[in-house]
């Protein structure tokens, strides 16, 4: 169905207004309210027509819209410097990235380097050289290489010497008997030595006892004395004794000298025995070593 211009419209409304002008064919004048009313109607008419023209707006485009292109809003330094701080489970606390310490080449959990220094030490000083990422359920290790930068000297120290003692069987290792050495010490399988030098404190101990050195007393006598008997100074009383020929009284241990008389002695305790022997006195006994 064909539609009509613009312009057509324009010369309907001019015919259609003309036309009321006419009468018999015949043009007679008209007065200023009727021309009024007359001029009100056609721009009506072409109001009416403009609105139903093919052009109008309401039929829809067919250009395709230009895309709308979004520069990208740069951050401000301050939202800036919050994007590059991250958090930590230990203290809740934000860091920035050169606080924090990641366990990149194991499981990758981020901890702020403070929290994972404490972490370490208080490990360390119970004896758990095996230290695990604080990472809830995470079972991965956390290295001494790894904290070298973040951990004290004497704090990494202990622990790498904690490694290297975790790795020698107990039953080769044993430690200076001296308290305040204490030095760890390997015994290779060899031979068997009685009397050895700790490397560390240059003292003399017995690498079978385990116990500082027992010169003059052999390791099964020295076994089988009683725990309270065992120290540096008793062993130097009874090597004492032994050589000024003292002897012991077999009911209190305390040592007696005689300097003469016969071999009955009587000793502080109520206890007789026979000096020579060391066994009890009874009055009729007759000493082999008088």
């Amino acid at each position: 169905m064909a539609t009509s211009s613009n312009s057509d419209i324009y010369n309907t409304v001019d015919d259609f207004y003309f036309s009321a002008l006419h009468d018999n064919d015949e043009i007679f004048p008209i007065s200023d309210e009727k021309y009024a009313e007359e001029l009100q109607l056609q721009e009506a008419l072409v109001s009416s027509a403009s609105l139903t023209s093919p052009s109008s707006s309401s039929f829809p485009s067919t250009s395709t819209p230009r895309p709308v292109l979004k520069r990208k809003q740069a951050l401000l330094p301050s939202e800036a410097a919050q994007s590059s701080e991250s958090f930590c489970g230990i203290c809740m606390d934000s860091k920035s990235s050169s606080e924090m310490f990641t366990n990149a080449t194991v499981c990758g959990h981020l901890f702020c380097s403070d929290c994972i220094r404490g972490h370490v030490s208080a490990k360390i000083k119970e004896n758990i050289v095996l230290v695990k990422c604080p990472e809830p359920k995470c079972k991965g290790l956390i290295g001494p290489e790894i904290c070298r930068p973040i951990v004290p000297k004497e704090v990494l120290e202990r622990w790498e010497d904690a490694l290297c003692e975790s790795l020698i069987l107990g039953s080769q290792k044993f430690y200076c008997p001296f308290k305040d050495c204490s030095a760890m010490l390997v015994d290779d399988g060899g031979e068997a030595v009685t009397s050895s030098e700790c490397p560390n404190c240059n003292r003399l101990f017995c690498a079978q006892c385990k116990v500082a050195s027992h010169p003059g007393m052999d390791c099964s006598e020295y076994k089988s004395l009683k725990e309270y008997e065992r120290n540096p100074e008793d062993l130097m009383l009874m090597e004492l004794a032994k050589n000024k020929k003292w002897r012991r009284c077999p009911s209190c241990n305390f040592y007696v000298e005689k300097n003469e008389g016969c071999q009955h002695i009587s000793c502080r305790c109520g206890y007789h025995f026979c000096y020579g022997c060391g066994k009890e006195h009874n009055g009729s006994h007759a000493c082999v070593f008088t």
